[in-house]
C-alpha cells in the first residue's frame, strides 16, 4: 500500500468511493454527487495550492482518500483546515484510515497548518471514535444543522492542534 498525492486521473476512483456515501448515507450532508471532471479539477487545484488530496493506492487501485482545505474563508483562518477522509468498504478496518490521516497531518504541519477540523455527522459514531483515537477533541456539537433524507442531523466539530506556527 502506498499513500501518494492524488492525480486528476484518480477522479473516477474517488467518485466511486465518495458518491455511494452521498447517495446512501448521512455521513455527508451533501446530496449532490461529485462529477468526475469536478473532482479532477479539485485534485488539480489542491496540488497547485498549499492543500493536499492524498489517496491510498493498493496494487494500482485507489482504496481511500483524504483531503483538506481552508476551514473558512478569510486570511485569519489560513492556518486552520478542514479535512475529509473516506475509504472503500473493502479497505475499512485495516489501519488504512490511520495511515492516510498520519500522512495528511504531516503534509499539513509541514505547510504551517496549526489545526485540523473534522465535521462529523451525529449519525456517524464510528467517525467520531476514529477521530478521538487519533487525538482529536470534540469542540462543539451543532444540533440540527444538516438536513438529509427528510430529517435534521447534528454535526460534531472535532479539532487536532498540529503545532505552533
Amino acid at each position: 500500500m502506498t499513500i501518494r498525492l492524488a492525480r486528476p486521473a484518480d477522479a473516477a476512483s474517488v467518485a466511486a468511493i465518495w458518491n455511494p456515501l452521498i447517495r446512501e448515507t448521512t455521513i455527508t450532508f451533501n446530496a449532490a454527487e461529485h462529477a468526475e471532471d469536478a473532482l479532477a479539477a479539485m485534485i488539480g487545484e489542491r496540488a497547485q495550492g498549499a492543500c493536499a488530496f492524498l489517496v491510498a493506492d493498493i496494487d494500482g487501485e485507489v482504496a481511500g482518500f483524504a483531503t483538506y482545505a481552508q476551514f473558512r474563508a478569510g486570511i485569519g483562518y489560513r492556518h486552520t483546515m478542514e479535512h475529509t477522509i473516506h475509504l472503500a468498504p473493502s479497505a475499512r478496518g485495516r489501519g488504512l484510515g490511520r495511515q492516510l490521516m498520519a500522512a495528511l497531518e504531516t503534509h499539513a504541519a509541514e505547510r504551517g497548518v496549526h489545526s485540523l477540523i473534522a465535521g462529523v455527522s451525529a449519525e456517524n459514531p464510528g467517525g467520531r471514535a476514529f477521530h478521538v483515537a487519533l487525538g482529536y477533541d470534540e469542540i462543539a456539537v451543532l444540533p440540527e444543522v444538516g438536513r438529509k433524507f427528510g430529517r435534521w442531523i447534528g454535526l460534531h466539530l472535532m479539532q487536532k492542534v498540529l503545532g505552533k506556527t
